[in-house]
């Protein structure tokens, strides 16, 4: 039996073009860093970070690219933390039944932002000693 309300394939904001599209993208992007702000303790954590280690990057003796790549892996560690936590919000959409491929797609993300700051921890000791 057919459905009377078919579920749309994509969203009715889909069609927007030109300047519309990147003032509306703009603004979900600006209420995206909000939400993650008010509700990710993470992501909270993650941007005072930012705050010390980026001017602290800027101030460090290092060449051009030096700062570029100190300041460019912790602001990767905040993309990734931002995708994890869009990660667990649709996981936890689904449904807060634990199933072992929520956990594992959780988990997944939680690596991702671990090798992030890894990698911040490895950027600024070999731009620092080398």
């Amino acid at each position: 039996m057919k459905s009377e309300h078919p579920i749309p394939e994509e969203s009715p904001f889909k069609g927007r073009t030109g300047l519309l599209r990147i003032w509306n993208a703009f603004h979900y992007s600006l209420a995206g860093l909000a939400a993650a702000y008010r509700h990710e303790d993470a992501f909270r954590q993650e941007v005072r970070l930012a705050i010390v280690l980026i001017p602290l990057a800027l101030l460090l003796p290092a060449t051009g690219i030096g700062h570029a790549l100190m300041t460019g892996s912790v602001l990767l560690v905040l993309v990734v933390e931002l995708l994890n936590s869009a990660v667990e919000a649709a996981v936890d959409r689904i449904s807060l039944e634990n199933h072992r491929l929520a956990k594992r797609a959780k988990d997944i993300g939680s690596a991702a932002v671990l090798v992030s700051l890894i990698n911040v921890a490895a950027i600024w000791l070999l731009v620092l000693i080398g």
